[in-house]
């Protein structure tokens, strides 16, 4: 029955041993590497978009740059929609890569400038309230 009672204890004993390591190093043990890996990733993506952004606008440029030299009114005419097309595409990419690289990764919990809790905006003060 003892060595019952020492086996119990030493097989507790290591399976109860990684929980409490675990609590002890808290829950941002690993927070810190994962938030640089995070940002690291974002400021890949970002510097990705603007290349595209540049070779979109070259692109476009030299759209651009042949649709006066196009005789035909009516291919004219396709070809200016496209290009009309592109710089509205390319306006949105634009703002949006703005607004991502604005936000940011990591700030507070992961969250961009403005963010309150788990991702939502922080709650307006009273005086700030729109009627309904």
């Amino acid at each position: 029955m003892r060595r019952l009672s020492i086996v119990l204890v030493l097989v507790m004993g290591f399976a109860v041993s990684p929980w409490v390591v675990a609590q002890e190093a808290g829950p941002a043990a690993g927070g810190h590497e994962m938030q640089e890996h995070m940002m690291a990733m974002h400021r890949r993506e970002m510097e990705g978009m603007r290349g595209d952004i540049e070779r979109m606008k070259l692109a476009l440029a030299q759209l651009k740059a042949n649709v006066p030299l196009i005789r035909n009114t009516s291919e004219k005419a396709m070809w200016q929609s496209n290009v009309d097309l592109w710089e509205v595409m390319l306006a949105h990419m634009e703002n949006m890569a703005g607004h991502m690289d604005g936000m940011g990764i990591g700030m507070g919990h992961g969250m961009g400038p403005g963010m309150g809790e788990h991702g939502a905006p922080p709650p307006a003060p009273a005086g700030d309230k729109k009627p309904e």
